[in-house]
This record gives structure tokens, sequence and C-alpha cells, in this order.
């Protein structure tokens, strides 16, 4: 096995062992990969603090490209601490990675890695957690193979849009409207700016019209259930928690 140092988040823990752990890390380098951390769950040992889901460091471990790499020892990165000591930054963070899980079940690709840091990044920094959550779910849609097309309407092509129509799949014209649900404007265009926008970037997040915020969670889910066979329920669940805090 090849000793190398990797730059990773580790979407989930399994106990292994009376004293060790699975983790599977979400690398730059190498995309999804599994690592055991041999005596990880004793006080004594140095890997403890880092063999834990959310963690986002540098690894140094023993990698097998087509088996289990060992893990020797980690740096973190980024404590994420303001995430940790937050109850509603903390759920939209686990639900990131939950729905990583679930996106990299269809699509290794190394691309997913560096949107899910800068998202939990941007969420620890105090940026709105929904929705920098929203602008991730967007996001993946490319990867699934689904990405809707904001810009023309499905039928006749035209530029000239009304709204999305959720049962066809994409954007409709007047002429092709039929008693769909019409969403705002500025939801279409935000749901648009979400797909390109380059999380690194983002400086301001604000939206304050409360309409359009049910809107853009309202179309993400509805296409999710319709198009993805990736199922949000989990958001549903936390999303009730923290609105009944």
């Amino acid at each position: 096995m090849e000793k190398v140092t990797i730059e990773g988040i580790v979407l989930n823990e399994t106990n292994y062992s009376e004293t060790s752990k699975i983790l599977n890390i979400l690398t730059k380098e190498y995309g999804y990969i599994s690592v055991i951390a041999k005596g990880c769950r004793t006080l004594k040992s140095k890997i403890r603090g880092i063999s834990m889901k959310m963690v986002y460091a540098n690894f140094t471990i023993s990698y097998k490209e087509n088996g289990m790499s060992t893990l020797i020892e980690g740096m973190p990165i980024n404590s994420l601490k303001y995430i940790m000591l937050d109850f509603t930054k903390m759920n939209y963070a686990n639900y990131l990675l939950d729905l990583t899980k679930s996106i990299l079940k269809e699509n290794n690709n190394k691309d997913l890695f560096s949107i899910l840091a800068l998202s939990l990044l941007k969420i620890n920094e105090g940026f709105d957690p929904l929705l920098i959550t929203n602008i991730y779910e967007i996001k993946m849609l490319n990867f699934l193979g689904v990405n809707p097309n904001f810009t023309e309407c499905i039928n006749c092509n035209s530029e000239d849009t009304l709204t999305f129509d959720l049962n066809l799949g994409g954007m409709v014209c007047k002429n092709c409207y039929h008693e769909t649900y019409l969403f705002k404007e500025e939801t279409i265009k935000l749901l648009r700016l979400f797909q390109v926008v380059d999380i690194s970037k983002i400086d301001k997040l604000n939206i304050q019209n409360k309409k359009v915020r049910e809107e853009i969670d309202m179309f993400i889910k509805e296409y999710y259930d319709t198009y993805t066979g990736v199922y949000l329920k989990n958001k549903d669940k936390f999303t009730m928690l923290i609105n009944n805090k």
C-alpha cells in the first residue's frame, strides 16, 4: 500500500470491532473511499479526534486502490466549530453529507468534493444554511443527469418563458402553458443562478421574500421526488424540528 496525504471530509462512521471504526471519506484526490481507523475509539488514540463524521482534514493513509485503506494520522483543515455549536447549522450540514452519499451511488465525480467543502464552509461562516443547502441541491441535479433547463420552453424552444412546469420537467411559454403552478419570476431567476454560481465567491446571500424562499424549497422537493429517485425525507424531518424549536 502507498502512503499518501489526502484532503477529505468524513461522510459517516461505523464502529468496527471493539476499538476501531470504518470511515467513509469524500476526498479531493480519489473521490469516495473507505478507511479503517484502527484503535480510534480508545481514549489514548492519536486519531480519535479526526475519526468522526463531518471532520474536514488532511488525512495521511496507507492507500489501497481496490480495498480498504488505513488511517495513519490527520490534521484538521477547518474545525467547522460554528456548525458544531449550532443546532440548525448542524442539521443542515448533516443533511448535506447524507444527500452526498445518495448522489455518490449514482456518480462518484471528484468535483463533488469541492462543492460540498465550500458549502460547509459557507454555512460555518454564517450564511443562511437553507439557501446554501438549496444551492447545493440544485447543483447536485447535474451529477444526477437531470439538470433542469430554465432558459427555454420545453415544447417549442421559445426563450420567452412563463413558468416551470414540474409535470413536463421544463419551462413553458405563454402559448404552451396549461394551468400549471405559476412560479414567481424571481424564483426562476434564482434557481437559474443557483445552477451556475461559484459558491466560493458568494459574499452576500439574503432573500427577503418569504414566498420566493418557499417556492425555491418546494420546487427542489418536487423536482427531486419526480425526476431523481433521491428522496429528501430527512430534510422534512429536521425542518419540522427547526421550525418547532
